[in-house]
């Protein structure tokens, strides 16, 4: 398990101000948008230099100052897809650490209910996805992780997803405890 002393070492900056200790993660949202028996997935192929580059993701990004969780996710929505959700539902809050990278803090929604009309994202390709077709995606595999979970519609829970510098993981928590290697291929 990487700990806050690994990555703290010896430094004469403040926890907070190094990259990585944990203090000051960037923040964001990603949201399952499901509609009759499907997901919206965004298929990341049209940024180059992108860390979710050729992967299929939720909706979702990065918090914009004094933003809520729910208001960047609403704003993140509107911007990817056209659609408004009129209704989210916190599933989970994912921290991720990145070895040698940054650390961030995800808030997890669903969202069942929603408005407006589709329109094509800068980011990718938007796709609904029938749920038994998603496991045979490009998919993080942390993501199958909280993906499962939230398909169970499981009580709130947190996550923790260790990967090294390549992408792979490492370590998986739920609820602070570690998820054994053989129920991450479920």
């Amino acid at each position: 398990m990487i700990s806050y002393h690994k990555i703290v070492k010896k430094s004469s900056k403040a926890p907070w101000q190094l990259k990585g200790s944990g203090f000051g993660m960037r923040n964001s949202t990603l949201c399952y948008v499901e509609s009759d028996g499907r997901y919206l997935m965004l298929h990341r192929v049209k940024k180059e230099k992108d860390v979710n580059k050729d992967k299929w993701i939720g909706i979702g990004g990065g918090f914009e100052e004094n933003e809520s969780p729910e208001d960047c996710m609403r704003r993140e929505m509107l911007e990817e897809t056209g659609l408004f959700p009129e209704e989210l539902k916190l599933r989970s809050v994912v921290t991720f650490v990145i070895e040698g990278g940054e650390c961030e803090q995800m808030f997890l929604f669903k969202c069942g209910r929603f408005s407006g009309k589709m329109t094509e994202c800068s980011e990718g390709t938007l796709e609904w996805i029938p749920k038994e077709e998603i496991y045979g995606l490009d998919l993080w595999e942390g993501d199958r992780l909280f993906l499962g979970k939230i398909e169970d519609d499981c009580p709130f829970f947190t996550m923790k997803l260790v990967y090294d510098s390549a992408g792979t993981l490492l370590e998986a928590e739920e609820n602070g405890m570690p998820i054994p290697q053989s129920e991450w291929h479920e």
